[in-house]
């Protein structure tokens, strides 16, 4: 059985979701497991995160299972996501619709860009946000604004640029992208902060 499938099968097998395994130089096998999701129904509920006892539990079963399957391996690490949580599925992205997220494009926006930014752009951050075309397809994009440069000390400013940026919104496909992260934001105002960061102002 192959390591992805072991490692799958393992962590489903107990209950938790596989975000992502790594393998790093000398052997480390980092494996990055979440809760299950439960559905936009499910929404508004109390926030669960995954503990210590949950990643020790898996760390067990995955040894075992690893041993059985013969992976070569020399540290295995399991741990939750973090903040800045790869989203890697359909999902992934339902589930955090509404969140900040950072993209990157496996290439440029070119002509697409149509004047509106960089023609060589391939990373943005903005709020990811489902979209519906005029056939019922559906899809995703995310809204952002290109905030202007801060004010040096003692520069007056004038109205028309404390005015606010303009929104811009980007649709994507997911096999469009390289890369897809909840933005790691911290919010240090003393909020509990939702899985991904604040909403932008």
């Amino acid at each position: 059985m192959a390591l992805q499938q072991t490692v799958e099968t393992t962590v489903a097998g107990l209950g938790y979701d596989l975000v992502e395994i790594e393998r790093s130089a000398g052997g480390l096998l980092r494996v990055t497991i979440d809760l299950p999701w439960a559905g936009a129904a499910a929404d508004g509920g109390s926030d669960a995160f995954v503990t210590v006892e949950d990643c020790e539990k898996v760390t067990r079963q995955l040894q075992y299972a690893l041993e059985v399957e013969n992976v070569d391996y020399r540290r295995l690490e399991v741990s939750s996501p973090g903040i800045d949580r790869p989203l890697r599925h359909e999902q992934d992205f339902e589930r955090f619709a509404g969140e900040v997220i950072d993209i990157t494009l496996k290439a440029p926006m070119g002509e697409a860009a149509a004047g509106q930014v960089n023609a060589n752009r391939k990373k943005f951050r903005g709020t990811l946000e489902r979209t519906e075309g005029p056939g019922g397809e559906r899809g995703w994009q995310i809204v952002w604004r290109d905030e202007p440069a801060p004010a040096k000390p003692g520069q007056k400013v004038s109205q028309k640029k404390r005015e606010a940026a303009p929104l811009h919104a980007l649709g994507f496909r997911l096999d469009e992208l390289r890369d897809a992260r909840l933005a790691p934001i911290v919010d240090f105002k003393g909020r509990k902060p939702r899985t991904g960061g604040v909403q932008p102002e």
